[in-house]
């Protein structure tokens, strides 16, 4: 039998030669799971959300019962951290919400139009930690003590022999715009003041890679995953999508290639408008990560011989499908993908899916 730490790098070896497009022994697969652990494991979603401690022990006990996986994505959970990433008020269960409810990203216009010459004249930081306290009222000192904890939640995943895949979350500055203005004001905003919003977005790009930077080097991560969220080319005409989406992707991308890691690009929604733009990024050293509504056929096409491609089972074959159904499209997806394929979901496991469902996921790429 062997140890975690040697079942720990035969899992890492596995991923990273997937993301190199190099042959693995064979396709690694990777859990992006969080609210679907608490119901897997029968803890109540309002005590799932009320401690990254809790997150990261149920997530790692749902590990444990699922099989031969290669890793997490994750050492806790994303959706109590969305004010960081969106800059907007989320609703909790036990809070907000009755108990065991999935938390809701409560998106409205609370950042103004103002905002951006006091961002423009005293930096992102400062009005950030303003606007998350006081705006928002998020605890932001506690949160930021907890995360501290990331490289501990790290071990415990590794000291059980699974890879957490990406340990931090780089930034999409314009999903911080979004959040916060709302999603309507935000593209109004692009077509009315459009080089006023490039300044600030410029301002809040140039602190948070340096941020990134240091994450990295903290984490010692060797994947780094980040989500342009609402960044989808169907949202966007070709030229606001290049300067207000792709400019600042392939920024942050390059930080993190620069620092070492590679570069996991988490793609919700259609991008296959675009798809060409990936293959400026360098060869074997990034993932596309689409969650089913870009044909994942097309992105073989296209970009399959420069990039990673993760994913791709559907949320609606998780839940309502049998485990013969996800057996064989996943089976299919593991022929037809190539070496350079990790297996998961289509974004994450939704909380309901069935646990059979996601066994019959993981046995298509282990045999088990």
């Amino acid at each position: 039998m062997k140890t975690p730490q040697e079942l720990l790098l035969e899992r890492k070896t596995r991923v990273h030669k997937a993301i190199a497009l190099e042959k693995p022994d064979r396709t690694p697969v990777i859990i992006m799971a969080d609210a679907f652990c608490a119901n897997h494991m029968g803890v109540k979603m309002s005590e799932f959300c009320s401690s990254i401690v809790v997150q990261n022990q149920t997530m790692l006990n749902s590990a444990k019962a699922l099989g031969d996986i290669d890793g997490m994505n994750a050492p806790y959970a994303a959706g109590p951290l969305f004010p960081l990433l969106f800059m907007t008020h989320v609703k909790l269960p036990g809070q907000e919400l009755p108990d065991n409810s999935l938390w809701q990203l409560d998106e409205k216009e609370v950042m103004t139009v103002e905002d951006y010459d006091t961002i423009l004249n005293k930096g992102w930081g400062p009005f950030m930690q303003d606007y998350l306290v006081n705006r928002l009222h998020y605890p932001l000192p506690q949160i930021m003590e907890d995360l501290a904890q990331t490289p501990q939640f790290v071990k415990n995943f590794e000291d059980a022999g699974y890879m957490i895949y990406s340990p931090i979350i780089g930034v999409a500055v314009p999903e911080l715009l979004g959040g916060g203005r709302s999603m309507p004001k935000f593209m109004r905003d692009l077509y009315k003041i459009p080089d006023k919003v490039e300044a600030v977005l410029d301002v809040i790009q140039k602190e948070c890679l340096e941020t990134l930077r240091q994450q990295i080097r903290a984490t010692n991560a060797s994947i780094v995953f980040m989500s342009p969220a609402r960044g989808a080319s169907e949202f966007f005409s070709p030229k606001l999508w290049q300067r207000f989406t792709w400019k600042y992707l392939k920024e942050t991308v390059e930080v993190i290639l620069e620092e070492g890691a590679a570069a996991d690009i988490h793609i919700d929604s259609n991008w296959a408008r675009d798809l060409e733009y990936f293959r400026t990024l360098p060869k074997g050293k990034c993932i596309f990560e689409t969650d089913n509504a870009t044909d994942i056929y097309k992105v073989k096409e296209v970009i399959g011989d420069v990039m990673c491609i993760k994913g791709d089972v559907p949320a609606a074959k998780l839940t309502l499908g049998t485990p013969d159904e996800v057996y064989d499209y996943s089976s299919q997806l593991i022929r037809d993908m190539g070496p350079g394929f990790i297996l998961s979901s289509g974004c994450s496991i939704p909380p309901n899916a069935k646990v059979e469902n996601v066994k019959a996921m993981i046995a298509a790429a282990t045999g088990k």
